[in-house]
């Protein structure tokens, strides 16, 4: 079965990660993937996070860029703009995150392409946005997770902000860009029109707390910082008997009697401090929390997760990687897949959580080599042989492609 994009075509001119992720996610989708590198060195995420485990290959690159092809193209050159241009008519979208003005100064700006082909989605993954005094300014995902409040809510309240473990602006920005592109094509199904798209970090890590930004304007109240998980004894994290934590996550007021029960005290049930779920929650939440914490300690996470499970409580173990790896849950949902790889055994990577039944997502293949396609996208677009080389003497694409060596 193809995917739901099959026959899109996009011209993706992204570094690092904001940008690229969405192109990753376009290309599960089984749009055809055309990285567009400088004709000298190229991404430069492509020499970060090298495993020599699985050959040399690079864990950020391959996670970001799986399923692309790729060309070496020089856009300082008017030849290379005008491959570009030539490129771009038969393209469906194009998307950078390069700062704004960048491509603008290449002469390869949304005016420019939009003459090539008035049909084309214009993305942009900008830091800031596209308007206001900083729009020009650049960005990365830290500032993004501090600009957009996100560290201001992070860590112990008696440290430092702190930003997340993971790039969450980075992500989440390119989930962003994915979704508008995927809304823009559905506008141009309906209208035949091309249009420009915009998505920021910034902007995307607010919409990212949407709930808690809101509940500050509506209150007018900062939130504070938690010095763990949650202030609430039913939406916090515990520790074992093994030294293993386990998260719980309760929002209503049920559960309490299974919870006296399974813990072995029911008294607590009758406790004045606790008769009411507000009592629990707010006025004494931190003496139910000192007092889970001690019946807790008495045995190890996965059995007070099995325990309390069996009685609705909605917990779950708080995983590593290692254990994420082998969790059969996300090993059934294939959260994880293997990739075949030409030169070498396959390796495993975390797929995009989409599941469609008829147009299924699919990482198609690893990321490409630096300008691995350069060749045989030119010939798709017309060039002829001779063209080729022409280009490749004037530095305007890169050299010869060489496979790798096993």
């Amino acid at each position: 079965m193809s995917g739901a994009l099959e026959g899109i075509r996009v011209l993706d001119m992204t570094i690092w990660q904001q940008g690229t992720s969405a192109s990753a996610m376009l290309a599960d989708l089984g749009a055809d993937v055309i990285k567009i590198e400088e004709a000298s060195g190229g991404d430069p995420g492509r020499g970060l996070h090298v495993i020599e485990r699985v050959g040399g290959l690079s864990a950020y690159f391959q996670a970001l860029n799986r399923g692309k092809r790729s060309i070496a193209l020089d856009l300082k050159q008017p030849e290379g703009r005008s491959v570009f241009f030539r490129l771009a008519e038969d393209a469906d979208v194009f998307l950078t995150n390069y700062r704004p003005g960048v491509t603008e100064r290449l002469g390869i700006g949304y005016k420019e392409t939009a003459k090539a082909n008035p049909a084309i989605i214009y993305a942009r993954a900008s830091g800031y946005g596209r308007d206001g005094p900083e729009a020009q300014e650049g960005s990365f995902d830290i500032l993004g997770q501090a600009r957009g409040g996100l560290m201001a809510i992070t860590g112990d309240p008696d440290r430092t902000p702190k930003n997340a473990g993971a790039p969450i602006a980075d992500q989440v920005g390119g989930m962003m860009a994915a979704f508008g592109i995927l809304a823009a094509l559905m506008h141009r199904e309906r209208t035949g029109d091309g249009q420009e798209v915009d998505v920021s970090l910034l902007g995307s890590v607010m919409a990212l707390q949407s709930f808690n930004i809101t509940s500050y304007l509506f209150s007018g109240e900062l939130p504070e910082r938690f010095p763990r998980a949650g202030r609430t004894p039913f939406w916090n994290v515990y520790q074992g008997s093994d030294g293993k934590y386990f998260a719980i996550g309760m929002l209503l007021n049920r559960g309490w009697a299974d919870v006296c029960d399974v813990i072995g005290r029911p008294e607590l049930e009758e406790d004045e401090r606790f008769t009411s779920y507000r009592l629990r929650v707010r006025d004494h939440a931190d003496e139910l929390i000192q007092i889970l914490d001690e019946e807790f300690a008495k045995r190890p996470a996965a059995e007070w997760v099995k325990l309390l499970g069996t009685r609705g409580i909605f917990c779950a173990h708080v995983q590593d990687y290692a254990a994420i790896a082998n969790d059969p849950q996300v090993l059934a949902n294939d959260y994880i897949v293997e990739v075949p790889r030409p030169d070498g055994d396959p390796v495993r990577m975390v797929a995009t959580p989409v599941q469609m039944s008829k147009s299924p997502l699919e990482i198609r293949s690893l990321a490409p080599e630096h300008g691995q396609h350069t060749e045989e996208i030119l010939l798709e677009a017309g060039f002829s042989w001779d063209e080729i080389e022409a280009l490749r003497s004037n530095g305007v694409i890169g050299t010869k492609h060489e496979p790798a060596q096993s």
